[in-house]
């Protein structure tokens, strides 16, 4: 699905940003994330605590589950920072994304922001949001028909069944593109700072699995651990703009109805907003990107009305709508080469 929109002069944007500004949903809320930024700490550092009372056990399977669930609540701090959602100081920011992700869990936080600031300003943007560039999934048209070799032909046409499993090595593929983009610097500020605490990571979390596992359980751990951050990363990204309309190359949309028309939230009370870490409130969020995460809930009520009363398309869905939604544009865009697969095996038989 694509968008055709033209530009729209004027800028209805304005009148919704001084009705969230008047409403102060963007004032930081400290104590808030105090207590947020507290108990995940406290929740994370617990995590390891039980690893190391645990011992070499099969129960550290468990162990590995629960740690790659602490990573993504570690991650989406990450993020908040990197949103300079916190504090108003944006070295505090930065500094907190540097540890939450470089330090705790693995992730270049330069290497995201540039790749994530990106996404935010061309979001379904096709050859511009690097979340639909290329990859092992095809997100557009364009790319499924470009699809060369058997193996790649092979993911495309059957890629709505194999993103869950795929999304297993999310984790190692985020530490991997880590790697690289801090071997290269072309994005990092604190390209040294980030090297070191990436180190320290590394060194840490291999020097205490194989410290206290044998070979065999401490291979086990890290595939349960990294299969779980992955799958648990990519469950809480996939609903926002997987499946909502793509915009072609040249097309021209106001910010307004750029943000709002390639985003989905998803439905749910207090327990949605902490599995997803706020990003089921995905249309305020790209509208208000620095907005705190505990305001989203609130703005949700006034960006609808907003859209409603100016008629544009706002999009709400469950979490498995959402994840309905994703899978049937994948499996949508390898219909072509299961169509071609078939002939070809009918022309065989």
């Amino acid at each position: 699905m694509t968008l055709t929109l033209a530009a729209r002069k004027g800028s209805d944007f304005s009148v919704l940003s001084r009705q969230i500004r008047d409403a102060k949903l963007l004032d930081r809320r400290r104590i808030s994330y105090t207590f947020r930024i507290g108990f995940t700490l406290l929740a994370f550092v617990g995590g390891w605590v039980a690893f190391a009372l645990v011992g070499n056990s099969w129960y550290q399977t468990i162990v590995a589950a629960t740690l790659g669930l602490l990573f993504t609540q570690v991650a989406f701090l990450g993020h908040d920072g990197g949103h300079q959602q916190i504090w108003r100081s944006k070295r505090a920011n930065d500094w907190l994304g540097i540890i939450a992700g470089d330090l705790m869990t693995g992730l270049s936080y330069g290497w995201w922001v540039d790749k994530h600031n990106r996404h935010h300003a061309k979001p379904n943007f096709e050859g511009h949001d690097p979340d639909i560039g290329e990859g092992v999934l095809a997100f557009t048209t364009e790319q499924a028909a470009n699809r060369r070799g058997p193996v790649s032909r092979f993911i495309t046409r059957n890629q709505a069944l194999l993103f869950f499993p795929l999304l297993t090595l999310e984790g190692l593929n985020l530490h991997v593109a880590s790697i690289q983009s801090l071997r290269d610097g072309r994005t990092h500020k604190r390209r040294g700072v980030e090297i070191a605490l990436f180190t320290v990571h590394v060194l840490a979390y291999l020097g205490a699995v194989l410290l206290v596992l044998d070979p065999v359980k401490a291979l086990v751990f890290v595939t349960i651990h990294q299969a779980v951050f992955g799958v648990y990363m990519g469950c809480s990204f996939a609903p926002n703009h997987k499946g909502m309309p793509t915009i072609p190359p040249g097309v021209q949309i106001d910010f307004l109805r750029r943000q709002v028309l390639t985003s989905r939230n998803v439905r749910g009370g207090w327990f949605t907003d902490f599995l997803l870490g706020g990003l089921n409130y995905q249309v305020e969020h790209h509208l208000f990107p620095n907005m705190p995460r505990p305001s989203l809930r609130r703005a949700q009520a006034l960006v609808r009305a907003f859209c409603a009363e100016h008629e544009i398309r706002y999009t709400e869905t469950t979490l498995f709508g959402s994840y309905a939604a994703a899978l049937r544009h994948l499996h949508d865009l390898g219909a072509p080469l299961r169509a071609q697969a078939a002939q070809i095996g009918a022309s065989r038989a």
